[in-house]
């Protein structure tokens, strides 16, 4: 791709390095921000900043937020015996999509992959050990994706928590082998939630 503007080829390769973003889309990315007024572009690029330099995770759950406990996590309208572990933000919100469930989260960050050298430490596992010892939790619903690396991170962790005294459940599979929870759409998903089934009930099949 060949480029009139020094500053424009920086400019779209900064944008084709995030992820789905290609040359093409990149530049049309690129032009229409140089279509709006300094006002805007000045808006949106101080916007990616505040976020960068004020995001926090929280304390509790991992889920990205403005506080240090994430406004899930403080409220008292929510089942806190109850935590859902799922992979990263975008599941949270998903599921959270279906007003189906009300209990809290507990984002993993990840799932163990050891193709990608991504193995249990580097997920909060034992963050989510530390919390059903010191609270009071009577069941974890696994809700991670119907892929190789779910179901490898769903044994792993129900090895981890199966001497606890709580309920250790799985989404239903409404969600077909290989699907992603946050592309799932709110029906299906919210159906997976509520119609969730005990985990070792899956082992026998």
């Amino acid at each position: 791709m060949n480029f009139s503007s020094k500053l424009l080829e920086n400019a779209v390769n900064e944008f084709g390095n995030l992820p789905g973003i290609g040359k093409k889309t990149a530049l049309r990315l690129v032009l229409h921000l140089l279509k709006e007024s300094k006002e805007d572009v000045d808006t949106f690029a101080s916007s990616i900043v505040t976020l960068k330099n004020n995001i926090k995770y929280c304390k509790t759950c991992h889920n990205i937020s403005d506080f240090d406990i994430c406004e899930i996590c403080n409220s008292f309208k929510r089942d806190h015996s109850l935590i859902c572990v799922v992979e990263d933000t975008r599941d949270v919100m998903a599921i959270e999509n279906t007003s189906q469930y009300h209990g809290l989260y507990h984002v993993l960050n990840g799932l163990i992959s050891p193709m990608d050298g991504v193995g249990p430490a580097d997920l909060t596992i034992d963050s989510l050990v530390e919390r059903i010892k010191n609270h009071e939790t009577k069941e974890i619903i696994f809700a991670l994706s119907a892929t190789m690396e779910g179901d490898t991170t769903i044994f792993y962790l129900h090895k981890k928590l199966k001497d606890f005294n709580l309920k250790i459940s799985t989404i239903a599979r409404g969600i077909a082998f290989g699907g992603e929870i946050e592309y799932a759409d709110e029906i299906t998903l919210g159906r997976s939630i509520t119609t969730r089934v005990p985990y070792e009930n899956t082992l026998n099949k």
